[in-house]
């Protein structure tokens, strides 16, 4: 075996990412008893799987073939924003749970924003994204703001917020404001065509340019976290607030800052659904996206390019599911898979000891084949 490879191998088998991909195919390996169960086809049913959110052979062109990859662009999306920006609050030490709230924050923002003011495309598209991410930012600030100064549980803080969010959306949706006339549905008017995200694909395609904001949004976080100050000062307070206080940052600053923009990507998430997927705002708007992100950024261990390739796993799962039907195995079996990923990715010293994978010893590729040379 070659050096190169025994450096691959020493260090893939020590790495984080090793814990991921077990945990994916151990939860396919679950599902697989669970559908056998059911006395279902495990081959039909992930073949159903695959064909409903990458690629449906059976179709007669190939728009319709590539459909279901299109779709589940579409439904990562907002799990890769609101995945990164919980990630973000991770990174930190930062534990927020409130992704949900700041959804739906974001969401009502933009979709006032979205029917109430009149202006060209690209304004009006602007003006209601901007206002979504910091309408949410403000929202999340609050509890970084409240954990910096008075030491206040962000968990806690952020779970009540989610039951305040919540509760905020069904008042504004039974508001005249929001529904407009001759509705007495909890739903509110359409946005405007101008506020809206544009259509990436014509005809029959739902993929808007979502995705794209999905792109930039990976790109800005990861040049956040490896490129700037502040990502340096937010990886130090999440290593150690303590000694980052001894070096001159300022913890509080960090924490606020870190709150605002983890919430101000949720928000971001939120404005993808209305301003993008669904036109309008709705009870279900934000859907489980923002407990469904918390799996997301933990799966891609808070690392912004492992985010966006879970939120795309989860997408795949999300467009996918509603074909497995067909195979006789209920929708619910993608919460199946999706709870044995959550289940083993929090236990990594479980994986370790079950397939036998040694804990890591900081030895980097080029340092292993460094030492290696050395020892000869």
């Amino acid at each position: 075996m070659s050096l190169k490879v025994r450096a691959a191998l020493h260090v893939a088998v020590r790495s984080n990412w090793i814990i991921s991909v077990v945990a994916v195919i151990i939860a396919f390996i679950v599902g697989a008893f669970f559908i056998w169960i059911a006395d279902a086809s495990i081959i039909d049913t992930y073949w159903r799987l695959f064909k409903g959110s990458i690629f449906d052979p059976d179709q007669d062109t190939f728009a319709r073939q590539i459909r279901p990859l299109t779709n589940t662009f579409k439904d990562a999306a907002p799990l890769i924003l609101a995945g990164l920006g919980l990630g973000l609050g991770f990174r930190a030490g930062l534990f927020n749970i409130g992704g949900q709230g700041q959804i739906i924050l974001g969401a009502i923002a933009a979709t006032y924003l979205g029917f109430t003011l009149d202006l060209p495309y690209g304004a009006h598209l602007l003006v209601a994204v901007v206002g979504a991410v910091i309408v949410a930012g403000i929202w999340g600030g609050f509890v970084g703001l409240l954990k910096a100064k008075t030491g206040a549980n962000e968990v806690i803080v952020t779970i009540m917020l989610n039951s305040i969010a919540g509760f905020l959306m069904l008042y504004v949706l039974n508001q005249d404001v929001f529904q407009g006339p001759n509705n007495n549905q909890p739903k509110s008017q359409a946005v405007a065509d101008e506020s809206r995200l544009p259509m990436i694909l014509p005809g029959d395609f739902s993929l808007h340019a979502g995705i794209i904001l999905a792109i930039l949004a990976t790109w800005f976080v990861w040049w956040l976290l490896e490129r700037s100050k502040f990502g340096f000062e937010l990886r130090a307070v999440g290593a150690n607030a303590h000694a980052s206080e001894t070096a001159g940052m300022s913890t509080a600053k960090v924490i606020t800052m870190t709150m605002f923009t983890s919430a101000a990507l949720c928000g971001l998430a939120g404005a993808n659904q209305v301003l993008g997927t669904l036109g309008s705002l709705t009870q279900g708007a934000a859907g489980s996206i923002g407990f469904d992100a918390i799996t997301v950024a933990l799966l891609g261990r808070n690392k912004p390019v492992g985010i966006f390739g879970a939120g795309l796993l989860f997408g795949a799962f999300k467009a996918g599911s509603p074909r497995m039907q067909g195979a006789g195995v209920p929708v619910d079996m993608i919460l199946i898979l999706q709870s044995v990923i959550v289940l083993l990715i929090a236990a990594p010293p479980l994986i370790r000891w079950i397939f036998r994978f040694p804990k890591p010893d900081g030895v980097g590729y080029r340092e292993f084949i460094t030492l290696q040379q050395e020892a000869k």
